[in-house]
C-alpha cells in the first residue's frame, strides 16, 4: 500500500510565506512525477506545480517567480514552498504522485494525498 501524506498547511497573512511538504510511503518500487494540486471552494481542482523524478519542474502561471517546487528523492519527500502569498492562494492544497508499487509493477498508478488547508488573510 501507497501513502502520500501532506503537512505545512495553515493561516498566514498576505505577503508571507509557507513550505507545504509530501511523504511518500509504503510499498513504493519506483517514485516518478510529484505534483501540487490545489482546489479552491467552488472550483476545480488545478495544477500549481510539478517535479520529475530528475527534477524537472513546471508551474502554473499564477504561481511563477512566487513558488517553488523540490524533491528529496533519498526521503521520497516533496516540498512546495510558497513566498508573497495572496489570498486568491487559499485552496486545499493536495500532493500527486505517479508510482509504481511493489504489489503492482506492471503498471504506474496514480496516487493523492488528504490536502492540507492553505488560507491567506488579507
Amino acid at each position: 500500500q501507497v501513502q502520500l501524506v501532506e503537512s505545512g498547511g495553515g493561516l498566514v497573512q498576505a505577503g508571507g510565506s509557507l513550505k507545504l511538504s509530501c511523504v511518500a510511503s509504503g510499498s513504493i518500487f519506483i517514485l516518478n512525477a510529484m505534483a501540487w494540486y490545489r482546489q479552491a471552494p467552488g472550483k476545480q481542482r488545478e495544477l500549481v506545480a510539478g517535479v520529475t523524478a530528475t527534477g524537472s519542474t513546471n508551474y502554473a502561471d499564477s504561481v511563477k517567480g512566487r513558488f517553488t517546487i523540490s524533491r528529496d528523492n533519498a526521503k521520497n519527500t516533496m516540498y512546495l514552498q510558497m513566498n508573497s502569498l495572496k489570498p486568491e492562494d487559499t485552496a486545499v492544497y493536495y500532493c500527486n504522485a505517479r508510482i509504481v508499487a511493489l504489489t503492482r509493477l506492471y503498471d504506474e498508478g496514480d496516487y493523492w494525498g488528504q490536502g492540507t488547508q492553505v488560507t491567506v488573510s488579507s
